[in-house]
């Protein structure tokens, strides 16, 4: 292992060895921002959401990449089922174990050493400027601390690095949280011919909105909209007829499918449970999130992360792809199977861009999760090559 790989895996297992929960970030945080600095960043700053971003400037005009990763990880679940200490960042058999190593604290420190390293290696004779965001609160709030980075590195193409066993990603369905409301009328459940069951009504508007034909896309595949909890009110309902029932459904939406489009297919589902049964009473809208970060400041947002995907002829992906066979790397172009910070970066910004990044997505949010060594090293020497590509 050389000096340089060497110093890659200490850091990743620095990070590991500090844990991060989302709103807990500050300790993880600071220990990048300072490694940044040592490894020759012209700055590094933290947001007013706590996230971090690590400028290197060219000494040629050119466009600005961004480099970016969340730092925040899950919880354990259950850490006396872990083989190996969650927080332990254990070296075995060529692979690091700890909570984050996939998802995605081995890719973020690989971003830091590649930008550094390609900066060192060039004598910042590049064009343009790169920059490297370490995101929070991405496990819960995807895409939102992400816009506070948009606004202050202006970037012109972003590489998520995201677990892609070192392949291409061009796109993503997109997210959102649709919430159904019926209303009842609430009385003693002795003589429930006196109200309204709202989970009755609920029922009605289900049968429905199970008869949505999702829509397709030749990349993304199928939209889904699949229903995740249920809930009446009162609860308990104790000898009580609930007055209320709210569904939550996990909509994965396509490119073109906007909120417009989300929730009037629920409406028309809904319109279709009124023809049946009038009277009945019903709403659909999108949930709203609000998280507090570590630095005090709430950021709040409505639970909806918009699909993107970016032409395969793009200079982005041409680019990308051509920095990595410059690096031996033979990579295969596909799509995200789940949600990331692209939807603020692409869907939102329209900024082009792409995935890339070290181990497999398989291992995010599991017991004992690991990266190997060889990935962690192969993904940092990629992303040199793909800044080379698109700082020429």
């Amino acid at each position: 292992m050389t000096n340089a790989e060497q110093q890659l895996v200490e850091f990743c297992q620095a990070l590991i060895r500090t844990p991060s929960l989302s709103g807990q970030e500050e300790q993880v945080a600071r220990l990048i921002q300072k490694t940044m600095l040592q490894e020759g960043f012209d700055e590094a700053v933290i947001d007013r959401y706590g996230s971090v971003l690590g400028c290197l400037r060219g000494n040629r005009p050119g466009k600005t990449v961004l480099l970016d990763g969340h730092i925040d990880t899950v919880d354990l679940s259950d850490r006396s089922l872990w083989q190996h200490d969650p927080y332990g960042a254990e070296l075995v058999d060529g692979k690091i174990y700890g909570r984050g190593t996939s998802d995605m604290k081995g890719s973020v420190a690989a971003m830091v050493m590649a930008a550094a390293g390609f900066a060192k290696a060039h004598g910042h004779d590049f064009a343009g400027t790169v920059y490297v965001s370490c995101t929070v609160h991405e496990e819960c709030f995807e895409g939102v601390s992400s816009r506070e980075i948009t606004r202050l590195a202006k970037p012109d193409f972003v590489i998520i690095g995201e677990a892609t066993t070192t392949t291409v990603k061009r796109g993503q369905r997109g997210r959102a949280e649709v919430v159904v409301e019926t209303e009842g009328v609430s009385c003693h459940s002795s003589n429930p011919e006196k109200g309204v069951n709202a989970v009755y009504e609920m029922m009605a508007v289900i049968e429905e909105i199970r008869k949505i034909v999702p829509n397709e896309h030749p990349l993304l595949g199928k939209g889904i909209l699949e229903l995740t909890d249920i809930i009446s009110k009162p609860y308990p309902g104790a000898s009580v007829v609930p007055s209320l029932c709210r569904a939550t459904f996990d909509r994965r939406t396509l490119v073109g499918e906007d909120e417009g489009v989300i929730l009037g297919q629920v409406n028309e589902a809904i319109a279709r449970a009124q023809e049946k049964y009038p009277g009945l009473k019903a709403r659909c809208y999108l949930a709203e999130g609000e998280e507090k970060c570590w630095t005090g400041e709430t950021i709040r947002a409505k639970r909806y992360f918009p699909a993107w995907v970016v032409d395969e002829d793009s200079e982005l992906v041409q680019g990308a792809m051509k920095g990595l066979k410059d690096a031996g790397i033979e990579a295969k172009l596909s799509h995200f199977a789940f949600c990331t910070n692209g939807s603020s970066f692409c869907g939102e910004a329209g900024i082009p861009c792409i995935g890339y990044g070290p181990s497999l997505e398989s291992l995010a949010h599991v017991r004992d999760e690991y990266i190997e060594i060889d990935q962690l090293t192969k993904a940092c020497k990629g992303f040199e090559c793909i800044l080379a590509q698109l700082t020429k």
